[in-house]
């Protein structure tokens, strides 16, 4: 018994060391290091709701941008009232963009993601509200263009994923080069 007993205790203890006070040790360093604490007021990935035509506008979030309570509408596409809400972004986003035809949204202009905190775009649903920004902003639309492309992700390693645009870090952008 004691052949097993004393190795056990003694992995046991070793665990213990490790899981609890090293390992959670280093990962606070590695993260202090960083600098991932950069203040109240930076949520970069976390999707914010943008309104005034003089912005891009958002992905819509099912749950109202509230990071406390993540989840998608769980909804499904025949589901009659998840129709309603998507026309009526659908008849609203063509309301702040004349001359765009209901065809030509991108659907993640009118659909939540499954988190409903998606902080990214695509750039068609960049790219479609480029005439309304620059018609309010004053600014050419070659220049709105230039913007998006610059702030365009691209795909991790560039085969995981697709290419996507952070609208908060884009509308920051946006605010500089019309000041």
């Amino acid at each position: 018994m004691k052949t097993h007993l004393l190795p056990a205790i003694k992995l046991t203890v070793l665990c213990l060391i490790l899981f609890c006070i090293v390992y959670p040790a280093i990962i606070w360093g590695v993260a202090q290091a960083a600098g991932t604490n950069k203040g109240m007021g930076d949520f970069d990935n976390i999707g914010q709701t943008f309104t005034q035509d003089k912005y891009f506008w958002s992905r819509p979030s099912a749950v109202n941008y509230n990071a406390a309570g993540s989840a998608g509408s769980n909804k499904g596409p025949s589901n009659l009232d998840y129709l309603l809400v998507v026309q009526g972004r659908i008849d609203t986003f063509l309301v702040h963009n004349p001359g765009v035809k209901k065809s030509d949204i991108p659907s993640d202009l009118v659909t939540a993601s499954g988190s409903g905190l998606d902080p990214h775009i695509s750039p068609q649903a960049a790219k479609i509200q480029v005439a309304r920004i620059a018609k309010i902003r004053n600014v050419e639309q070659l220049k709105v263009e230039q913007l998006i492309a610059q702030n365009t992700e691209k795909p991790m390693l560039g085969i995981f994923g697709i290419d996507r645009i952070n609208v908060l870090k884009l509308n920051r952008e946006l605010d500089k080069i019309s000041k």
